[in-house]
């Protein structure tokens, strides 16, 4: 309820001063008394446009100032707001100078047009001859029509969010049709370039390792027979001094007990020594060179490389740069799907 109202310099208003009690129903005049001026000051403390025509002249600024009951409904945006809550009253104060500058206040504290139209939105309903002040605020109007709808709004407002999201994206595929169809051609011309190679996800480091192999054949077969000779082999072979020294300390072991921990220990290396003579026999009976796959290495390589230069990505990213490419383009054929697109707008506007 409105208790208060003043007026300094305002219009044709030297000073006004007017307060109201409880069961106050009407303000009637003549025409030309001033009724308007009072609805004009309301409308400028309730965050109407002001400029300087409203400065009474020859004064240096108008004020303005009302004060109102507090409905409870506006205490929590008080509080949101950063306003005191001055013990159950609501003060509007505005001033606009001769240069049309506005300042505007709340219980005491400064504050913006923006929110003394907000906080107007739960104080007066003004009504004038031709119109419902209140029918000009959009939200306003939403309230109204919801309220004689009967309608959830929380609802309502998720599936109109859900419907402007898929309006949203179904403009987006429309207007980006041919950037989409540019980008779609792109995509699987590089798919379908990088098909001929077909990378596998860890097939660089084992060719490298493959390649590295067969290119060292020779000198890992050399290196193997030598090392095959030496323990087994040849005439003055590991192996067999190994075995005569065990011979020899078997021979004597019973009249000294120290002489068993050398014997264990010969044992053992003479055990690990056929070990690796037999390992080496195996190895030297698969190894071989391989010139022809050698050769195949060589051009798979190659063609890798030159691909991976070709998008400036390392040899070994290859596969997940391809893997990218193609969820892009089945996101890409998303955005172009305009019929699901479509779809899904009448769906939303149906919910």
């Amino acid at each position: 309820m409105l208790k208060r109202l003043q007026l300094r310099d305002f219009v044709i208003v030297p000073s006004l001063e007017l307060d109201w009690q409880a069961g106050f129903s009407a303000l009637t005049g003549e025409t030309g008394a001033g009724k308007s001026i009072l609805l004009d000051a309301l409308q400028l403390l309730l965050g109407g446009r002001g400029d300087a025509s409203v400065v009474r002249e020859g004064a240096a600024r108008a004020e303005l100032s009302a004060e109102f009951e507090l409905p409870p409904v506006l205490r929590p945006w008080l509080q949101e707001a950063g306003f005191d809550d001055q013990d159950g009253n609501l003060l509007l104060r505005r001033t606009i100078d001769g240069a049309g500058k506005s300042r505007a206040w709340i219980n005491g504290s400064p504050a913006t047009v923006a929110q003394l139209a907000q906080a107007g939105e739960w104080l007066i309903d003004i009504h004038g001859q031709h119109a419902w002040q209140k029918l000009t605020r959009p939200a306003s109007v939403r309230a109204l029509l919801d309220d004689y709808a009967g309608a959830d709004t929380a609802t309502l407002a998720q599936a109109f969010a859900a419907w402007r999201d898929a309006q949203a994206r179904l403009q987006q595929a429309r207007d980006a049709q041919a950037t989409l169809s540019r980008e779609r051609e792109r995509l699987q011309w590089q798919l379908e370039e990088a098909a001929k190679l077909n990378p596998g996800a860890d097939e660089w480091p084992e060719l490298n390792a493959e390649h590295q192999r067969l290119s060292h054949a020779q000198a890992l077969i050399d290196a193997g027979r030598g090392a095959l000779d030496a323990v087994s082999e040849s005439d003055d072979n590991a192996v067999s001094r190994l075995a005569a020294a065990r011979q020899l300390l078997a021979e004597v072991v019973d009249y000294d007990a120290e002489l068993q921990a050398a014997l264990d220990a010969l044992d053992g290396s003479l055990a690990q020594a056929e070990d690796a003579a037999h390992t080496l026999r195996s190895y030297l009976h698969r190894a071989e060179p391989d010139p022809g796959r050698l050769a195949e290495l060589d051009e798979r390589l190659s063609s890798w490389m030159q691909l991976a230069r070709r998008y400036r990505q390392a040899p070994a990213e290859l596969p997940a740069l391809i893997d990218d490419w193609r969820r892009a383009l089945t996101e890409l054929d998303a955005q172009a799907d305009l019929a699901a697109l479509e779809a899904a707008v009448g769906a939303a506007r149906k919910a």
